[in-house]
């Protein structure tokens, strides 16, 4: 059944979060085919719809004073469907791991064939005192859809910190970086990330994989130091590991995997 994102909470409470949507212009690249960026888009809005749906969005946790912030996403496209391509997007909660609520993602094709899938692990955060809350009197109210597995890792892991990366951009935070929260959203990290990588690789990918942790939120105007270096893999023409650091004094925003393959 595909859910209704215009309104959320009048399709009924699904245990898994499926829409229609059509690959548009400003979902793709010059290659024609649909942006790791764009990808991102379509997941956060599906989470964000299910999460209303679920009876636990904005609004509904905001009453108790609690946010969800995203921490980890693991996304692999196996294929990059197309402009005016339809395709389904689905999104549903799998439980909890210690301090994580987890979330998997997908995108089908027409032919009901997986194009994309992710995992992700999300923080449910006090508002007034900035702290992690154990996500099980949220989530054990919520379907667990055991069984109903993607094919990325299976446990969305913290990325270790490397000691041979190189400076290759300067960012600021500006308002379109910006979402509801006042800080850096997460696709904007993407967005930047892409921009490192390049036209030429980015087009010549037929498969991707993005890893990214977000450890610590940028606000307007913050001026944000990108540092790269190549990482091996045999299987990707090729990898990156990129860690986004705060230049006034240093701390780590985010740490992410990007991997390409023809």
């Amino acid at each position: 059944m595909n859910c209704d994102p215009a309104n959320p909470k009048g399709s009924g409470i699904v245990d898994v979060w499926q829409e229609a949507a059509v690959v548009r212009f400003g979902d793709i690249d010059k290659s024609d085919r649909l942006t790791i960026d764009a990808v991102f888009r379509f997941f956060q809005e599906a989470a964000i719809c299910h999460a209303e749906n679920l009876g636990v969005g904005r609004e509904d946790m905001a009453r108790t004073g609690q946010v969800w912030i995203l921490s980890r996403m693991s996304v692999l496209v196996n294929r990059r469907p197309s402009y005016c391509e339809t395709i389904t997007v689905s999104s549903w909660p799998r439980g909890w791991e210690k301090l994580f609520a987890l979330r998997n993602f997908e995108i089908k094709d027409k032919n009901d064939v997986s194009a994309v899938s992710a995992r992700s692990a999300w923080l449910i955060v006090d508002m007034e005192k900035r702290r992690p809350l154990r996500p099980q009197s949220v989530m054990e109210n919520l379907p667990l859809n055991e069984g109903l597995e993607v094919s990325t890792t299976e446990v969305v892991t913290a990325l270790t910190e490397r000691d041979n990366l190189q400076k290759v951009a300067d960012r600021k935070a500006l308002y379109t970086d910006l979402d509801f929260n006042g800080h850096v959203n997460n696709v904007s990290y993407i967005q930047w990330i892409e921009d490192a990588v390049g036209l030429d690789l980015l087009e010549k990918a037929e498969k991707m994989r993005l890893d990214i942790n977000y450890l610590n939120e940028i606000m307007n105007g913050e001026d944000v130091e990108i540092f790269s270096a190549p990482v091996e893999d045999k299987e990707a023409f090729c990898a990156f590991a990129f860690e986004g650091r705060k230049k006034e004094n240093g701390q780590a925003a985010f740490r992410a995997e990007f991997r390409l393959w023809k």
